[in-house]
């Protein structure tokens, strides 16, 4: 017995080392992990989580929240027109591109906002309820205030790139964990798979909609500083969690570290005694720093090609440095699928919902703002080369001829023609004698027919004898 304690002294020194490790914060570089219990806000799992970030396009789940809580108090409805003002259809993409002075619904901005990541709807939304997006902001960080995000600000609605647009990890669990709570009657907004828009149909940027089991919201989001972001949620046997995924290599490498998250958080712990209590996602202890900075990794030279929120090329490998002590202090199994597994699967069949421009439409009204939408989102017709060809004539003969082959065959008929019309007008103005000389060097035994027709038709011209005319130049050829 005595042989045994130190030996197993020494596993339980290396079994507390291997937690450490698995608790300790990554280095600021790193991706920022957060998994919790959606109705307890029990902390499941956490690394980086307090770190500031940028958010990206998942501040757009604030710009979300503040808006569907002006309809649930009744300042405005789902049905309220609002306009398209130069200041949002200036916005970068990703957007929908519509021109300054088209209406659309709050509903289907949302829609729109959501699924499709529109910047410019964000501003439309902003504008709509706050007056500018100045005084949206200030609405959104009254919020956040409230809400008990003390780690984030906002300066814009769409999260495009601004040095005071801020959150964490640990904030955005908090606003998801309040829009389930706070507006369980719109959630529905958070996991539409797809979006029809005229002809164009969108499918959501969250790959785990229609791919993981149970996968039921939320944002993704994407700016060169932040990496690739997804909030994420998912419900199994009645247990929901919320995930969250900052900083991920590619589109596709988020949807799957937020995959494993959910994986784990769902498959228990069953050695939870052995680790400290991580608290509940208010209690964790926000850091002091500036938010890491990945613009080079993520934008830089050695890109294969621009990075987007569209993205979906895996940059980094599945098991993104977690290493077997990692799981085994952690007492989590590993995914129990392979990232290709996940992502290769096609999303569940669905259909599409439609989104439109104007006020709220149904039955056959619908139809027809649909119908009408496609007509202006489709491309103009381009004009056929054809039609271009058949005035080439007169712009080969000027050298302005769009296509060199058109000018060059124009030209070489043009050549053969003025060849055809002047070779035999000029014949009876030229003396017999040249006539018969140079006929005669070519061939003399047909020099005289051709000397009587030029001088014939010199002296008498008459109606008939262009034919006689033609063959000097038939006749006075070499054979080839």
């Amino acid at each position: 017995m005595h042989l045994l304690r130190p030996l197993l002294r020494r596993s339980l020194l290396l079994f507390v080392a291997a937690a450490a490790l698995a608790l300790a914060p990554r280095a600021t570089n790193a991706e920022a992990l957060l998994v919790v219990e959606a109705d307890t806000g029990k902390v499941l799992q956490a690394d980086n989580a307090t770190m500031p970030w940028y958010p990206a396009s998942v501040t757009k789940l604030m710009t979300a929240y503040v808006t569907l809580k002006s309809v649930k108090d009744g300042r405005i409805s789902l049905d309220t027109l609002l306009t398209v003002s130069p200041t949002a259809a200036s916005q970068a993409p990703s957007k929908m591109g519509f021109r300054p002075g088209t209406q659309v619904t709050v509903d289907n901005a949302l829609k729109m906002m959501l699924v499709k990541s529109a910047n410019d709807m964000a501003v439309v939304l902003a504008e709509g309820v706050g007056g500018s997006i100045d005084g949206f902001s200030a609405m959104m960080n009254e919020t956040a205030q409230k809400l008990g995000m003390t780690q984030t600000s906002y300066v814009n609605p769409n999260g495009l790139p601004a040095d005071g647009q801020i959150t964490s990890a640990r904030d955005l669990a908090i606003l998801a964990r309040a829009i389930i709570r706070d507006l369980p009657e719109y959630e529905y907004f958070v996991h539409i798979p797809s979006i029809r828009f005229g002809r164009r149909v969108t499918q959501n940027f969250n790959r785990l909609i229609g791919r993981y089991p149970g996968a039921d919201g939320f944002k993704t989001g994407f700016i060169c500083a932040s990496g690739y972001n997804l909030v994420a949620s998912a419900t199994r046997d009645g247990k929901r969690l919320i995930a969250v995924v900052l900083g991920a290599s590619s589109g596709r490498m988020r949807a799957v570290r937020a995959a494993q998250l959910l994986d784990r958080g769902f498959a228990g712990n069953g050695l939870s005694w052995l680790r400290p209590s991580l608290g509940t996602v208010e209690s964790l202890a926000p850091i002091d720093a500036s938010p890491p900075n990945l613009r080079d990794e993520m934008c830089g030279p050695k890109r294969k090609r621009p990075a987007s929120d569209e993205d979906e090329d895996t940059v980094a490998s599945s098991s993104g440095g977690e290493t077997g002590a990692t799981f085994f202090a952690a007492a989590l199994p590993p995914p129990v699928f392979k990232p290709a597994d996940l992502l290769a699967q096609p999303a569940e069949a669905s259909e599409p919902v439609v989104v439109y421009t104007g006020p709220t439409r149904t039955g056959a009204a619908l139809i027809a703002a649909v119908a009408a939408d496609a007509a202006k989102d489709a491309p103009k017709p381009r004009k056929k080369k054809t039609h271009v060809a058949a005035k080439k004539p007169d712009a080969s003969a000027d050298g302005k001829s769009d296509s060199k082959s058109d000018a060059k065959a124009d030209a070489k008929q043009a050549k053969a023609d003025i060849k055809a019309d002047t070779k035999p007008a000029a014949k009876p103005a030229a003396k017999p004698a040249a006539v018969r000389h140079a006929n005669a060097k070519s061939d003399g035994a047909a020099a005289r027919p051709s000397e009587k027709s030029a001088v014939a038709a010199g002296d008498k011209p008459k109606p008939a004898k262009p034919k006689a005319a033609a063959k000097p130049k038939n006749d006075g050829k070499p054979a080839s």
